[in-house]
């Protein structure tokens, strides 16, 4: 796996700092929260003690006037505000110690006015009742109740719950300081932690416009020139970073991109060469080939007045021996026509030989072709080898490595285009080489006849050469000379024989020709096809 040292561990730094800065406001957020949720509740407290402690005073009070309402009016139901205040003194007691039982000031100041007011309900309130009861002890309850022991008694608790009530008011006034204070606390850290993250967001996006944006659209840029062809650039940055590390490869597949197109070029251009050479050769075959096909038409035409003359050289011995002369003459004109024959086939011999040579030749020549051939092949193999790399490196740039992808699918396409060229090629060399193969054999297969022509030939002149000699001597050898001659028309028709077969081989050699520069004219097409897709690419 390769080192991710750069880009990675910047971009994690940062926004590792971010959570940081994140977290930390948020700690010092949620403390402020709790100040003032305690702040608040403490003031809630004190709020609720206040009015418990109105609650105290307004039950004391509805029991002290339901009291005198019955004193004064002397019915029952007069005494509904008393009954009710007593029983609401009863839950406002057990709120306040449930509200202020932590506090022991408070405590007490509740203790002595929860004590005042039991006393007074006691010996006031329950007594002056009492005495109400009975209309003799009425004007009793009336002294009870409206002796200075009562007054002292409200006045009692009175002072108490003012003492109470001063210290909740106390403390209401610092919980709401404090309260402001927390949410003043609140509310610098929740813009001290938006404020640096804001300002921390900012300089990263700086940093990655400077550090990715910029350099990624420099690399893309770079990119879609190689795209369209163009090799010649190079990127400038090359750092251990992500981004330098993509330069380092755009860098290097362009320069194996330049090196595999100049290789191309050089091949193509050899193959091109070689494809010329081909059909020069072919070309300079065909023209022997019609050279040869017309000596052998010219050798059979002379062969065929040889059987001629050998005809009429039998009618003659079989009509007119006495005309021995005109024998001997027509011997020496077989003669020397059969000695041109045998200087026919030995050119034709000749020419064989050189057919064949040039042939071989040509079969040299395609064999160079196929390492050419190989060579090329194994250019496309590297091509379709770089681009596989390249599309590796493209899936690993992820998003900003699509224009790499498509650069190394268009190299892909070239490699496979330039194999399967070969494969064509290599098919046309191999059709080549059958031809030529056919041709040699046909061409050894010509001089063996040429040559077995020539010995017969050689025959035909030496049996001529016995004719003129024994025609010289007289008439007593011409039946030795008809019987000589009648030798001598099969062995012209062996030769006419021989002839024609080389004229047939002659023929094959031709088609052969034919079809080799047929496929040297494919072979430069192909060539020319490689070499435009060669130049496309600007090195």
């Amino acid at each position: 796996m390769a080192n991710t040292s750069g880009l990675s561990r910047s971009l994690g730094g940062a926004i590792a700092t971010i959570a940081l800065v994140s977290v930390l406001s948020s700690a010092a957020t949620f403390v402020t929260l709790d100040q003032l949720d305690e702040a608040t509740e403490a003031r809630g407290r004190s709020s609720q003690t206040i009015r418990a402690l109105g609650d105290f005073r307004s039950a004391m009070l509805n029991q002290e006037t339901g009291l005198r309402g019955y004193l004064i009016t002397g019915r029952d139901s007069s005494l509904e505000p008393y009954r009710l205040g007593r029983r609401a003194l009863d839950g406002t007691i057990d709120r306040l110690t449930a509200l202020i039982g932590g506090t022991a000031a408070m405590s007490a100041l509740l203790s002595d006015a929860v004590t005042a007011a039991r006393t007074w309900q006691t010996e006031i309130g329950e007594a002056a009742l009492r005495q109400a009861a009975s209309p003799a002890t009425r004007p009793e309850a009336v002294r009870i109740e409206a002796d200075g022991r009562g007054k002292q008694l409200f006045d009692t608790f009175r002072d108490k719950l003012d003492a109470i009530e001063d210290a909740q008011e106390t403390t209401r006034m610092a919980q709401n300081v404090r309260l402001l204070e927390a949410q003043r606390h609140a509310s610098l850290a929740l813009w001290a932690g938006t404020l640096v993250t804001l300002l921390l967001c900012t300089g990263i996006g700086i940093a990655i416009e400077r550090l990715i944006a910029r350099p990624l659209v420099r690399a893309l840029a770079f990119v879609e020139r190689i795209g369209t062809g163009d090799l010649t650039g190079r990127l400038d940055r090359t750092g251990q970073d992500e981004i330098g590390r993509l330069g380092a490869t755009l860098n290097r597949m362009t320069a194996g991109l330049s090196e595999l197109a100049r290789t191309n070029r050089a091949a193509t251009a050899d193959l091109n060469a070689a494809a010329a050479e081909i059909r020069a050769s072919a070309q300079e075959q065909a023209a022997s080939v019609e050279e040869q096909f017309a000596a052998v038409q010219e050798t059979a035409a002379t062969v065929d007045e040889i059987t001629h003359s050998g005809a009429q050289i039998s009618k003659r011995a079989s009509e007119v021996i006495a005309t021995a002369q005109a024998a001997a003459q027509t011997a020496r004109s077989g003669l020397r026509a059969a000695t041109d024959t045998a200087k026919a086939m030995e050119a034709i011999r000749e020419q064989g030989e050189a057919v064949a040579g040039n042939i071989v030749a040509l079969s040299e020549r395609t064999q160079a072709i196929g390492e050419i051939i190989v060579t090329v092949n194994d250019i496309s193999e590297r091509t379709h080898l770089l681009a596989l790399n390249a599309a590796i490196e493209a899936a690993a740039a992820g998003e900003s490595g699509r224009s790499f992808a498509i650069v190394a699918a268009e190299m892909k396409l070239l490699a496979d285009q330039a194999k399967a060229a070969t494969t064509q090629v290599r098919g046309i060399l191999g059709e080549i080489q059958r031809g030529i193969n056919a041709s040699v054999m046909l061409t050894e297969e010509a001089v063996k006849r040429a040559a077995a022509g020539k010995t017969r030939t050689d025959a035909t002149v030496r049996t001529i050469e016995e004719m003129a000699a024994r025609v010289e001597e007289g008439v007593q050898t011409f039946q030795q000379i008809v019987a000589s001659t009648n030798q001598q028309q099969l062995g012209i028709e062996q030769v006419m024989g021989a002839l024609q077969n080389i004229r047939q081989a002659s023929q094959q050699t031709a088609a052969g020709t034919c079809e080799v520069e047929t496929a040297s004219a494919n072979l430069t097409e192909l060539a020319q096809n490689l070499m435009a897709l060669a130049e496309r690419y600007r090195t």
